[in-house]
């Protein structure tokens, strides 16, 4: 690395192509294998689910899905959030969930929401510094991790008004 030259992040879409690459991060991130629907509902949430590139070397991603709700109204949820260890700090994961949380501006989603495991205080840290809230605790919906009770962690968004 030259002295002084910036580091280039930069987000990229999933698709068939670099599916794999999701599929790598998250064997590696996460304590849990996650089935075929996930990735299907990955690639189905389009600009919602992204890859970080630092430095043209994929260590982050993140992976939606959106549902609609009763009445119609649309929500996002963050199946996963994650950052290779070495690559975390330098503003990775502020750039992904960012990025979800500017779609949801401009296409007038008032709600993200995600589980976060009780013990993982850096995960519910940094959804807090971007106004996400504990809304929820559920008993034993993990399976196969300790502890096995998460926390769902909400956000909603303000919807601009029409002007009178």
């Amino acid at each position: 690395m030259g002295a002084g030259r910036a580091v280039s992040i930069s987000l990229d879409g999933v698709r068939d192509k670099n599916l794999m690459q999701l599929k790598k991060l998250n064997s590696v991130l996460f304590p849990v294998r996650y089935n075929d629907k996930y990735y299907a509902d990955a690639l189905a949430s389009g600009e919602f689910t992204k890859l970080a590139y630092y430095s043209d070397i994929c260590v982050g991603s993140i992976a939606c899905r959106i549902e609609k709700k009763e009445g119609g109204a649309v929500r996002v949820y963050i199946m996963t959030l994650g950052v290779l260890a070495p690559y975390r700090g330098i503003g990775i994961g502020t750039k992904l969930l960012n990025h979800v949380l500017d779609l949801c501006g401009k296409q007038n989603i008032g709600e993200i929401y995600l589980h976060v495991q009780t013990n993982n205080e850096d995960a519910i840290n940094f959804y807090k510094k971007f106004g996400f809230e504990i809304t929820e605790t559920i008993h034993n919906y993990y399976t196969n991790i300790t502890p096995p009770d998460c926390y769902v962690v909400t956000k909603y968004i303000a919807q601009p008004q029409p002007k009178k």
